[in-house]
């Protein structure tokens, strides 16, 4: 598997994550990330590691660690919400409005018959999600999603309840993979990430965007990835 690295020194790796790659080895078998980090030590002995967490459909900006000092330094840094993110995602329908923020604890959930999942409930864990709208299509809304925090499935949730509709392919929350949009997968790109380090330059990445966003009609926001200004 191809793992395009976007950034790389002496602390840190940055990978082009492709959606399907989950982080740890599935219950049921099959590959993982874990099975590649061998090829990623590009003569380190240690074998990097992911600092944060991105779900096994979503693609993008993965920061990996090169030593302990760093994945705690690092680690930090995401706690402190010092790490800027930026996300791409297809929203299956109209988005009212150019620009907001949704405010929308959450809170997981489970039962026997459906597992678990995420809800919003006044009672969670406080959750904030900049957005922008970039770009229409066949129905379809392109938007630019900046979360401040890093809930599980933030995302995902804040689309739905503040956004009015789903991501595209989201089989939790949406009409799932093959839905509207004919997606194989949920429809959400990790496209920019920026650590800060002292004394050092951030570490910062920009992910192209995927081939499935394109083949929905969507181009490259404006000063984005494909500009490298974004």
């Amino acid at each position: 598997m191809d793992l395009p690295i976007l950034f790389e020194d002496g602390e840190a790796l940055v990978i082009d994550k492709p959606a399907g790659l989950p982080l740890d080895r599935p219950r049921a078998g099959g590959r993982s990330l874990e099975d590649y980090l061998d090829t990623l030590t590009l003569g380190f002995q240690r074998e990097p590691w992911p600092v944060h967490r991105l779900d096994r459909d979503t693609s993008g900006c993965l920061l990996l660690a090169r030593n302990p000092k760093a994945l705690k330094r690092f680690s930090a840094a995401f706690e402190a919400r010092q790490v800027s993110k930026r996300y791409l995602g297809v929203v299956a329908g109209s988005v009212a409005g150019e620009e907001g923020t949704i405010e929308l604890a959450l809170s997981k959930i489970s039962s026997e018959a459906d597992g678990w999942r995420m809800i919003a409930a006044k009672a969670g864990k406080p959750a904030v999600t900049h957005w922008r709208k970039i770009a229409e299509a066949n129905g379809l809304t392109l938007v630019e999603f900046r979360p401040e925090t890093g809930r599980t499935h933030q995302i995902r949730i804040h689309a739905l309840k503040g956004l009015g509709a789903p991501l595209v392919g989201d089989p939790i929350y949406g009409d799932g993979a093959g839905g509207l949009g004919g997606a194989a997968r949920t429809l959400l790109h990790a496209v920019e990430l920026t650590v800060p380090r002292e004394g050092k330059p951030p570490v910062h990445a920009i992910a192209p965007m995927p081939q499935d966003f394109l083949d929905l009609g969507f181009a490259p926001p404006e000063g984005g990835p494909e500009d490298g200004n974004a």
